[in-house]
């Protein structure tokens, strides 16, 4: 396959080149995120599966800081890619890494520090507290492993070459999976088992991505990949010009994450029982919008490098493209969940599952099945905006999705129940897309450009 498939191919043929092993490779890392709350769930207990669940929401915060920031940079990676600006586009990764490395060595630390003070801010409840911190502790000692595989995932994704995360994300997942079993069932560290497992396979698999990105880079004429002087290696002004993307990516991501760490704080007021369920309903959540998001970022690779080649007319067909495959993978997820619901939620908490539980969990997963659309059009959307460095709109757009979400389930979930919590989303989701797809028909996107 050329490397420059992106601005050649039909638009539908190239989204699903970029988009199919994003997705594969994006559900490996569901599944073994998936394989931690079912191992636990299973093998230790009902309240250690609401830890992994009450501490889900803090990291992924974190999670979403190293993937808005990966995304953001590799935004300008794949301007320079387009434009032919080989040396330019080096710099600017050596740049990334390097500012992506100080940032998680940072949150890794203010982590360690204050875990169990941000758990306890969030109203975890008091049976589970101390798992949850023990959970995290080892999760912020792997933070800077987990920002270097995104950031570089992000970098392979931005020159096109999607299927190289693809094949780690498999060895990682599988890896991770055989681990969490030996380290819970074998060993019997518990709850900090799952935690090591996950350490571990990212560590190796973020090492690996190093040394294969290096190699990648060698293939590109322009400035030397071992840099002769620091000028050449870190560059302040590729920084500043990141960080207009970047931020606004990472502001994103993360305030979603926040928003959903504080709806979260609700949902723990509910006891333990309902907060596995719902635990457990997120974690099939997260796996369901996979397609979507993985066509969110092709969107966002394929709208910069067109923009950098000066394509734009080849980028709205791309968008209607990639809306019509959101369409497809929408009705899949929701026949599924309305089908298989309950046996999907009965397998992370096992035999011991409490009913309450189980009634939370799939009465979520049943109710959220009919609205992936939604999710869909907001990513492209988001994508094509944030690919063209479009950046105020898509900021207000998703402040605004985060802002309903949290305000009505703090206000009414109290009042009327849990089931608000959910009903939030796709209003939420709604809006985001209203105000996205208004900017996209301005037709402003088509000169935000940032190389």
């Amino acid at each position: 396959m050329e490397k420059d498939y992106l601005l050649k191919e039909r638009p539908l043929r190239a989204l699903l080149l970029f988009a199919l092993p994003m997705i594969i490779g994006n559900l490996f890392q569901q599944f073994y995120t998936m394989a931690d709350s079912m191992v636990v769930g299973r093998y230790v207990s009902e309240n250690a599966l609401a830890a992994v669940g009450a501490s889900y929401s803090l990291t992924n915060v974190f999670i979403c800081v190293a993937i808005g920031g990966g995304v953001g940079a590799s935004v300008l990676t794949s301007q320079y890619f387009g434009a032919r600006e080989y040396g330019r586009m080096k710099q600017s990764v050596s740049t990334a890494l390097l500012t992506f490395l100080a940032v998680s060595l940072a949150l890794a630390s203010l982590g360690l520090a204050f875990g169990r003070e941000f758990m306890v801010f969030l109203k975890t409840p008091e049976d589970i507290l101390d798992m949850t911190v023990e959970y995290l502790n080892i999760y912020f000692m792997g933070l800077p492993f987990l920002f270097m595989y995104n950031v570089l995932s992000s970098m392979f994704n931005a020159l096109g070459r999607s299927r190289i995360p693809l094949y780690l994300l498999i060895f990682s997942s599988i890896f991770n999976i055989v681990l969490d079993i030996y380290l819970v069932r074998s060993l019997g560290l518990g709850i900090a088992g799952v935690a090591w497992a996950t350490l571990i396979a990212q560590g190796i698999s973020a090492f690996l991505s190093f040394l294969i990105f290096l190699g990648e880079l060698r293939g590109y004429p322009g400035a030397d990949t071992k840099m002769e002087s620091v000028r050449k290696f870190y560059s302040t002004e590729e920084l500043f010009t990141m960080c207009r993307v970047a931020l606004p990516s990472i502001f994103q991501q993360s305030t979603v994450s926040i928003g959903m760490m504080l709806v979260q704080s609700v949902v723990n007021s509910f006891g333990p029982q309902m907060l596995a369920g719902f635990s457990a309903g997120m974690r099939v959540e997260s796996i369901c919008i996979v397609p979507m998001a993985a066509l969110g970022n092709a969107m966002s690779s394929y709208t910069a490098q067109n923009l950098g080649a000066e394509q734009e007319d080849r980028v709205v067909k791309g968008y209607r493209a990639a809306l019509c495959l959101t369409a497809f993978f929408a009705l899949l997820l929701c026949l599924a969940l309305e089908l298989f619901h309950f046996p999907i939620i009965a397998s992370f908490l096992g035999s011991d599952g409490t009913m309450q539980a189980l009634e939370t969990g799939s009465s979520y997963l049943r109710f959220i099945g009919f609205f992936f659309a939604l999710i869909g059009l907001k990513m492209c959307t988001d994508g094509l905006l944030r690919g063209a460095a479009d950046m105020k709109m898509f900021t207000i757009a998703n402040l605004a999705n985060l802002s309903l979400r949290v305000a009505f389930a703090i206000a009414m979930a109290p009042r009327f129940g849990i089931a608000m919590v959910w009903y939030a989303v796709p209003l939420g989701w709604l809006l985001n897309f209203l105000i996205s797809y208004g900017e996209y028909r301005t037709g402003r996107w088509r000169k935000k450009c940032v190389s």
